[in-house]
């Protein structure tokens, strides 16, 4: 029954048949490009029937018995790669995977071409030339075609005799780069980090990690850690919903997850979950409560995150209105 689909459909069929965590594992593997391209076969598949998710797993599964697919570390990694994507994109991706990092310069491959262009025709023609050499082909060729005229000949002939620039003016320049990306919201181009991207991501992660990450932040820029603080919105942040918010948050989050993560909530938290809930409700999730006896902190901190993903969807949908940390509901 798989037969009938592309390559491109099967992988994305496999991602969505994995999970969120094992796709995003797979798709950090991936550059832009090839990410927005599986992304808009998995848009597709909202309508693929379980029978040919199972024929796709199972093509998988026979694939991996008979030895086609290796599992031994870069050696298995290597072979995925050249099936998805053929022998030269998956050289280039695990060339990538090997060299030094260079934030400034590979967040550039998320951003707007006009932005790039806005952002580096003030630049000297080799620092051009070294920026286009980091940006994928297509992107690379984009920007070029958007600066001004003048300036097109001589930044393609440095980028056509370049072979070598040293790490520390990479560094350099990726740090530069990194620096105007965050203060660039007014150029028009999409937004790609800052502090509500940052406290957006802190939210999602255990509170251990959390910690040491924020710590870290406060030690470089304590009023960074500050404004980052002030937009996390964290399960204690519930108490900031209003009644009709909760009443709507309560209906869609799991009944198992409720009574572990009001373990670990402070009491202001726990009194606006019972007063939005009948009588009969309260008395049962507190019998719930005490029935348990004492729980991982893991777990508390899991099933409060699973009713925090779901209030962030509530609030995508304009079901609900949340508030961040330092930030008062009118």
């Amino acid at each position: 029954m798989s037969q009938n689909l592309t390559g491109e459909q099967k992988a994305a069929i496999l991602l969505r048949a994995i999970g969120e965590e094992a796709a995003a594992q797979v798709m950090r593997l991936l550059d832009p490009k090839e990410i927005k391209k599986l992304g808009s076969f998995m848009n597709g598949t909202a309508q693929i029937s379980r029978d040919q998710e199972d024929a796709v797993i199972s093509d998988f599964k026979d694939a991996s018995a008979s030895g086609e697919v290796q599992f031994q570390g870069k050696e298995y990694i290597k072979n995925i790669l050249i099936k998805a994507l053929g022998p030269e994109k998956a050289a280039r991706i695990l060339e990538s995977m090997t060299r030094r990092s260079y934030p400034g310069l590979e967040a550039l491959r998320w951003v707007d071409v006009k932005t790039i262009a806005k952002m580096i025709k003030i630049e000297h023609p080799q620092t051009m030339a070294v920026i286009l050499a980091h940006l994928e082909s297509e992107q690379a060729g984009q920007v070029l075609a958007a600066l001004p005229e003048a300036m097109r000949g001589d930044v393609a002939l440095r980028l056509a005799t370049m072979e070598e620039v040293q790490p520390d003016v990479l560094e350099e320049l990726s740090q530069s780069l990194q620096e105007v990306l965050l203060a660039s919201k007014g150029l028009g181009g999409q937004s790609i980090g800052g502090a509500e991207v940052m406290a957006d991501i802190l939210t999602r992660m255990d509170k251990a990690s959390e910690g040491g990450i924020m710590a870290k932040i406060a030690e470089k820029s304590q009023p960074l850690a500050d404004s980052i603080r002030a937009l996390m919105f964290v399960f204690d942040d519930l108490a900031k919903v209003d009644d009709r918010g909760l009443q709507e948050l309560l209906k869609e989050i799991s009944k198992d997850d409720l009574p572990l993560a009001l373990r670990g909530a402070n009491p202001e938290v726990k009194e606006r979950i019972f007063k939005n809930m009948s009588t009969r409700a309260a008395e049962m999730l507190r019998d719930d409560m005490e029935a348990k006896g004492p729980v991982r902190v893991a777990d508390v901190e899991k099933a409060q995150q699973n009713i925090l993903k779901v209030c962030r969807k509530l609030e995508e949908e304009g079901r609900i209105v949340i508030a961040g940390a330092g930030e008062e509901m009118v």
